[in-house]
């Protein structure tokens, strides 16, 4: 018994010593961030912002790779698919993560299953703006005149079951009232018929230019907390929805399988970066909210994401495709 004892011992010590020798020799080689957005847009910046904290701390270089198209599915997909090894990152975000799993019957890889969450990078809250012609100053109002016209108010988004067309009918559920969605190619397009009066509302970034105009109405934030771009403005948790949040979001995984020493050295690695008070000024002046939160914490913040675009898709009546 005594001899057993000593062997599994022995054992448990050598394989500490194994994964404490694969932290401290990773990485070794070049580290590949794959973004599966365009270039220039929120997921590419805030990518090539943690390529940069994780090469440097690290001491190895990191190369941001744009693997755009099909809403950020095959990207995603792709850095699902890499070898578990470390070498390969998601910069992800919540289009393709969280909301295409509601509207597509055959998702090429699962959400929770098969990536590793590593951190939170930032939320971005957005808000619901009406025409300054529609009469209403806050969510109470608002939904007062959604109820006295009973669907004929209107909103706008990019397109049908995007963060926006869904955010905005569990809004509408909740709050038992109902809109009529106009689909748009893109925020270029909805932005114009909101600012000519053809359209009543729309559930957006927060325009802060058109808004200081009067152009715009802010009627309240999506997040849970106020916007730090307008911090007067109440969240629509605060107007009554309690609870009530939906934003857009960054974060950064590996493919499942990937040692969980690497996992918490590259999150030890970038929340000590996104703690910094200049991290926190960069982001905040962008609109952004920096997170950080710990693997964890991120996979159960991706779950909660997952069930709620799952509920909004099917109150809303959008098919699987």
């Amino acid at each position: 018994m005594v001899s057993r004892a000593i062997r599994v011992s022995t054992l448990l010590v050598l394989s500490t010593l194994a994964h404490q020798g694969i932290a401290q020799a990773y990485p070794s080689k070049l580290v590949r961030m794959v973004a599966p957005m365009p270039p220039g847009g929120s997921t590419d910046i805030q990518g090539r912002w943690v390529a940069q904290h994780i090469s440097t701390a690290l001491r190895q270089p990191v190369i941001v790779e744009n693997r755009a198209g099909g809403g950020g599915v095959p990207g995603t997909d792709y850095a699902a698919k890499a070898a578990a090894d470390g070498y390969t990152l998601l910069v992800g975000n919540a289009g393709p993560l969280t909301v295409s799993p509601s509207l597509l019957a055959k998702m090429p890889y699962d959400t929770l299953r098969d990536f590793a969450p590593i951190t939170l990078i930032a939320t971005t809250s957005m808000c619901l703006c009406v025409h300054p012609g529609v009469p209403a100053s806050n969510l109470q109002e608002f939904i007062s005149l959604a109820k006295a016209r009973d669907g004929k108010l209107t909103y706008g988004t990019p397109g049908v079951g995007t963060i926006g067309h869904l955010g905005i009918e569990e809004l509408a559920a909740r709050a038992g009232i109902r809109l009529t969605h106009v689909p748009y190619k893109g925020a270029a397009q909805y932005m114009v018929d909101l600012l000519n009066g053809t359209l009543d509302a729309v559930f957006n970034p927060l325009p802060v230019p058109l808004v200081k105009s009067g152009k715009v109405r802010v009627v309240g934030i999506t997040a849970l907390k106020r916007h730090p771009l307008m911090p007067e403005m109440p969240t629509l948790a605060e107007q009554g929805v309690n609870g009530y949040e939906s934003v857009l979001w960054n974060g950064v995984l590996a493919p499942a399988g990937t040692p969980k020493e690497i996992v918490v050295r590259i999150h030890d690695v970038l929340a000590k970066a996104l703690a910094t008070p200049e991290a926190r000024q960069l982001f905040l002046s962008r609109g952004d909210e920096p997170s950080g939160l710990g693997p964890e914490e991120f996979g159960a913040f991706m779950k909660k994401e997952l069930e709620k675009y799952e509920r909004a898709a099917r109150a809303s009546g959008v098919p699987k495709t």
